[in-house]
């Protein structure tokens, strides 16, 4: 990416987001009328004030001159600016060249429109649901309910996968080798990209202290992240027995953290040993 065209887009951004704002709200005393600065919102030299930096710095950054930022100036900015969420990982990408290390907001990830159950409920041959970036399911269909037996899905999918003796044993296949080492590591990313979240502090925490899933989760938790989209995995379907789901991932692009899961669900031998080219990437 040339530096000509991340100066550009960050100096827009950033200028929208600063004019956006009353300086009133920041806590300056309001503007005398008469001759002087007249354009909306913060101005440069403000914004050196509230960032605590040496006047210029802000004006550098703005006009893409400040090399290689680091996380406490962006989420300075970023909190100073009232940035969202998309807001945020944009600013990351144009000064960073890279996605943010984590979110800006503790509550991002954790609600979707509620237009999304109606749009689950119109899924058929998928098992269908939504989790927050807690993994709490949102929203599911009625074929998700299926999977678990008496028809009861978990109200947390990483607690019931890695906690619940009954989706250890019964229903997620080679638990310990096909399941676990996939799950454990996906937790562990979210406690650090998220290290205020006392939800998933917690559940790390029972995790470490389950004799069951506590040692493998100090084996394999540290491992890079395998996501799950397109894996393909063991499990006893309460209504359809024993087969294999292949999961397909998407993030609704308002709730980062959030995801859409449609698991494909194929009765006996495995999609992948009975039709490859059904498992090819697809290309253009």
């Amino acid at each position: 990416m040339r530096v000509a065209s991340v100066r550009g887009p960050l100096k827009q951004l950033l200028r929208e987001r600063r004019a956006a704002i009353d300086p009133v709200s920041a806590g300056f005393p309001p503007r005398i009328p008469g001759p002087g600065r007249r354009a909306a919102g913060l101005s440069q030299e403000q914004m050196d004030e509230l960032l605590n930096r040496a006047p210029g710095t802000y004006n550098r950054f703005e006009n893409g001159q400040l090399a290689n930022p680091g996380n406490e100036f962006l989420t300075s900015v970023a909190k100073v600016l009232r940035l969202n969420e998309q807001e945020w990982t944009f600013l990351w990408r144009l000064a960073r060249r890279e996605n943010p290390p984590f979110t800006l907001h503790r509550d991002s990830g954790m609600s979707v429109p509620g237009v999304w159950q109606r749009v689950v409920d119109q899924i058929t041959g998928a098992l269908a649901y939504i989790n927050d970036a807690e993994w709490n399911v949102l929203a599911h269909n009625l074929e998700y309910r299926h999977l678990f037996p008496g028809g009861r899905p978990p109200a947390n999918t990483m607690r019931w996968m890695l906690l619940d003796p009954e989706a250890r044993s019964e229903v997620l296949i080679d638990w310990e080798t096909r399941w676990a080492p996939l799950v454990m590591p996906q937790l562990r990313h979210a406690v650090e990209m998220r290290p205020h979240n006392p939800a998933l502090a917690r559940m790390e925490a029972e995790v470490l202290k389950d004799p069951v899933a506590g040692p493998l989760y100090r084996e394999t938790a540290t491992s890079p992240v395998p996501y799950p989209d397109g894996s393909e995995r063991p499990v006893n379907h309460a209504v359809h027995g024993p087969g294999w789901v292949t999961t397909c991932v998407a993030e609704p692009v308002t709730s980062p953290g959030a995801r859409v899961m449609l698991l494909l669900y194929t009765p006996g031998a495995s999609l992948t040993e009975r039709d490859p080219v059904l498992t090819a990437p697809l290309r253009s």
